[in-house]
């Protein structure tokens, strides 16, 4: 068997702080010239989404927020801040489960998550609460293709939100937003070393470099965005949708 390419998660520290109307490939640039960083062909280019949501102005303060009486009714009973709830319904497609102090939602972007992907942390210390993109493929378009302009090298662009899983403890790094690769890696019809051929195995590509580049960034440094160098991905329009499993598969809803 072929060894296999050694796969690098490269941080890319000294980002800024972002606010609405920032140019994140202007600071991303910068903060690679700061670092003796550049990209490469083949590389791909990882960023959190709330860097993304700070820049596109998805941020909403709190104090701004009127929750109504069911959203202060069930956050009453379980301790939590009713403007988060009313937040996290207003930008919901609908409410999958509402039980035990968990409110999971279906966005309208059609992810699954908890509260709308509403988040409190790393935003400005719980005045404001910091929303997912509107658009998150459309945010990595224009990522990859301001990154074109710039260096004239086509570097896909995965824009990772942190989910809690079904069945799992723990929170791991998913794509939201995925441009220039194919999220999914598509292995049914191949046959194993053994001989068996594979009826239901789909990688899911885009959401491991995530979690790659989730692991390198950490959660408390201050380093929104990371550089994968090594992965041979298959080119492709991306589109993190691809990721989302049709509600009439779906077991948990």
């Amino acid at each position: 068997m072929a060894a296999r390419a050694l796969i690098q998660a490269i941080p890319i520290s000294g980002i800024p702080e972002v606010r609405p109307g920032d140019s994140v490939a202007s600071l991303i640039r910068a903060a690679l010239r700061k670092s003796r960083l550049r990209l490469l062909a083949g590389d791909i280019l990882v960023v959190k989404h709330k860097v993304i949501s700070k820049a596109e102005g998805a941020v909403a303060r709190l104090d701004g927020v009127n929750p109504r009486p069911k959203a202060r009714r069930w956050a009453e009973k379980w301790g939590r801040d009713a403007r988060v709830i009313e937040l996290a319904t207003q930008n919901a497609r609908g409410v999958i489960r509402m039980k035990n102090g968990v409110l999971i939602t279906e966005t309208r972007h059609g992810v699954v998550c908890a509260n709308s992907g509403v988040d409190l942390s790393n935003v400005d210390g719980g005045t404001s609460a910091v929303l997912l993109p509107t658009d998150p493929d459309g945010s990595a378009r224009r990522l990859m293709a301001a990154v074109r302009r710039a260096r004239g090298l086509r570097i896909p662009v995965i824009i990772a939100d942190s989910f809690g899983r079904p069945w799992r403890e723990g929170l791991t790094e998913a794509a939201i937003g995925v441009a220039g690769l194919e999220p999914l890696r598509d292995f049914r019809g191949q046959v194993d070393p053994h001989g068996y051929e594979l009826h239901a195995s789909a990688e899911a590509v885009a959401d491991e470099l995530a979690a790659l580049a989730g692991l390198a960034c950490g959660k408390l440094e201050r380093i929104p965005a990371c550089i994968i160098r090594g992965f041979r991905y298959q080119p492709g329009r991306g589109g993190a949708h691809k990721l989302i499993r049709p509600a009439e598969k779906d077991l948990f809803r």
